[in-house]
């Protein structure tokens, strides 16, 4: 089973990764996304700006995604990623999940030139990891989180197994 997710565009502007996220933000172009801002940073980018003047909708996998990066930008180095052109719902999203305070949110052009990176399609397992992967992150960053994900958390984590092929010992 494959999915399809939304279009992510790369700009570098000096010292700062533009990530546009067009379309619905959602499950399926998450390990895009971790596979993007690890790339960046392994590029020696540091200073990210999500551009999000054409996202519609972002679902809690892939907000658990971005808030896990915040965190982890904002520990690492004392900074904080930067939400461009957030719509309300987000913004709302953000402030209902505990981690609107991960970042930084502005309303304003967006100068750099972005190119469109290559997203692939999602197999089934990896899409369920990386799902129980942020929501356990919003769980963690947030205590009221726990609540609204935990019966989600542990219906991903019964799939993980059911999926998970069966590991055979070496003779």
């Amino acid at each position: 089973m494959s999915i399809a997710g939304p279009t992510l565009w790369v700009g570098l502007d000096g010292d700062v990764a533009v990530v546009r996220v067009c379309g619905r933000a959602s499950f399926a172009c998450g390990p895009d996304l971790k596979r993007v801002i690890a790339e960046l940073q392994a590029r020696g980018w540091h200073k990210f700006v999500f551009d999000l003047s054409e996202c519609s909708l972002m679902d809690s996998t892939f907000l658990g995604i971005m808030a896990g990066f915040g965190m982890r930008v904002e520990e690492s180095q004392g900074t904080k990623a930067v939400l461009k052109n957030a719509s309300s719902r987000i913004i709302d999203m953000l402030d209902n999940l505990g981690v609107a305070h991960l970042f930084d949110q502005t309303q304003g052009p967006v100068e750099t030139k972005c190119e469109p990176t290559q997203c692939g399609t999602l197999d089934k397992l990896n899409a369920t990891r990386t799902s129980l992967e942020a929501h356990q992150t919003l769980m963690a960053i947030n205590p009221a989180n726990v609540s609204k994900f935990k019966d989600v958390t542990r219906f991903l984590a019964d799939d993980i197994k059911k999926l998970t092929p069966p590991v055979v010992p070496e003779c």
